[in-house]
């Protein structure tokens, strides 16, 4: 099964100012290395060799310099400019060329994952569920998406930043 990758790398980075007044915060730096390359190689580690990266046009560029071609990390890499940060769904939706109808994982370029990915996409391939999305508790919702689970601890909506989580 082919699966190709969806990195989210646009948005305005509010949250983090005065860090991202200057640069995309999936550029800022944990560890010695730009947040965004983490989100790159957990999918190169799960196998995925076409990935596509949802850019803003405020640091679209920037990113674009970072990355390269993306045969540094044996990869080919396909830029999707999405116009204004109108959302995860929006991303997706204009992210729909490139996708077509292959199964696809996205991942948040400003998220670290601890342990990678590699795991959930094997168990994708094995299982193929309609989707696996990994969640975490946090102490305001009403900054993030929140997920809405019916009694069965099925993902039934999505919603995001939520005033009245």
């Amino acid at each position: 099964m082919n699966l190709k990758g969806l990195i989210l790398s646009g948005g305005k980075g509010t949250r983090l100012r005065p860090l991202t007044h200057t640069r995309a915060k999936q550029l800022i730096p944990i560890a010695g290395k730009p947040n965004l390359f983490y989100a790159l190689e957990d999918l190169v580690a799960a196998g995925i060799r076409e990935i596509g990266v949802i850019l803003s046009p405020e640091t679209g560029d920037e990113v674009r310099a970072a990355l390269g071609d993306g045969s540094s990390w044996g990869v080919c890499l396909t830029y999707i400019v999405q116009e204004a940060p109108l959302g995860i769904a929006h991303a997706v939706k204009t992210a729909e060329p490139f996708l077509g109808e292959s199964p696809f994982v996205l991942y948040l370029g400003d998220n670290l994952l601890s342990g990678g990915i590699k795991h959930l996409v094997a168990e994708y391939r094995q299982t193929r569920p309609e989707a696996i999305v990994l969640l975490t508790p946090v102490e305001d919702p009403r900054a993030f998406g929140v997920a809405v689970l019916n009694e069965a601890g099925q993902v039934v909506r999505l919603v995001e930043k939520p005033q009245n989580p």
